[in-house]
């Protein structure tokens, strides 16, 4: 049986890729620092307080189970918090990336080769190119995106014998405990409350569902996969056509929807105006097949709906 150690367990792919590791009957040691945020009663299942910027913590836990598979989904990712705050930021991103391969390049031996599947961004790239691949090269605007590029650097340039970097893009779900809000929920929220929202017309993604990004990580992992994947959605549209897409669905006002340009919005961090992922290289290889986006929020729709039956 697969051993798979998960940091940043308590977010939002943390939780996605805990309950379908589970699911499919694999050992999960789950991580994050300070306490578990939900309780799962699990045989597989076991939970680690694990602080991924402090080396000796890194170490102990690390060595203490030894894992088969390592996806870190553990990173600050505000933006503009990690552009007032690059140590942090440093922190979290880098260093503990290095802290982590160098821990695992001590340990893998003949018997023993661990698999380190890492999450990155779009971020890392300037916005000049509309669909993404692998190959493209990165040129990061923010302190965020030269935090991740770094940590990408680290592991393409270490001993590691199996490393993946898995880029992903805008991700979006319902976590347990609504713990976790993103754009989609945000949109959806604020315009239930009849909120007036000003969204960019000039920024352009490929939304991920947090589902679906948990299935690119654990197909990375089932087929051994090494190397640059791009996990992203299929769907290309700029941030205001989702929200407008999130109130089509929802049956929401439309016209609480102001566009407004990158420029009217002050914001510490750049952001890049293109950023969608080519995906064929993960459909080709690893078989990944993503959700559109309309599937997408008719799957929060469901879990939103059992959320009240369970809370009835």
């Amino acid at each position: 049986m697969k051993k798979f150690l998960i940091t940043g367990s308590n977010g939002l792919l943390g939780q996605k890729l805990v309950e379908k590791l589970l699911h499919k009957n694999y050992k999960v040691i789950a991580t994050s620092r300070g306490s578990c945020r939900w309780t799962i009663q699990h045989p597989n299942y076991s939970y680690e307080e694990l602080d991924i910027t402090n080396f000796d913590n890194v170490k102990n836990v690390f060595e203490k189970h030894l894992p088969d598979v390592i996806i870190n989904t553990a990173a600050m990712t505000n933006v503009d918090a990690c552009e007032l705050h690059p140590y942090d930021c440093f922190m979290q991103n880098t260093k503990s990336v290095e802290w982590m391969v160098s821990v695992l390049e001590t340990l893998q031996n003949n018997h023993y080769t661990p698999h380190f599947i890492h999450l990155s961004t779009d971020f890392i790239f300037d916005g000049t190119k509309k669909m993404l691949t692998e190959e493209d090269v990165p040129n990061p605007l923010s302190i965020y995106a030269k935090s991740k590029l770094e940590a990408e650097k680290i592991i393409q340039q270490s001993a590691l014998k199996k490393w993946a970097i898995a880029r992903t893009i805008l991700v979006y779900g319902l976590s347990r405990n609504m713990s976790r809000t993103n754009i989609v929920l945000w949109v959806k929220q604020s315009l239930e409350q009849k909120k007036t929202i000003s969204i960019v017309t000039d920024q352009f993604r490929t939304p991920t569902l947090a589902e679906d990004l948990a299935d690119g990580c654990i197909l990375i992992a089932e087929k051994e996969a090494t190397g640059i994947f791009n996990i992203g959605g299929k769907d290309y549209m700029s941030i205001y056509e989702l929200a407008c897409r999130v109130a089509d669905f929802f049956g929401l006002d439309k016209s609480l929807i102001q566009p407004s340009k990158s420029t009217d919005i002050q914001q510490p961090a750049k952001r890049p105006p293109m950023t969608g992922l080519d995906i064929t290289k993960a459909q080709r290889v690893l078989g990944y097949q993503p959700h559109s986006f309309e599937e997408g929020l008719k799957l929060i729709q469901e879990q939103l709906q059992q959320n009240l039956s369970n809370n009835a």
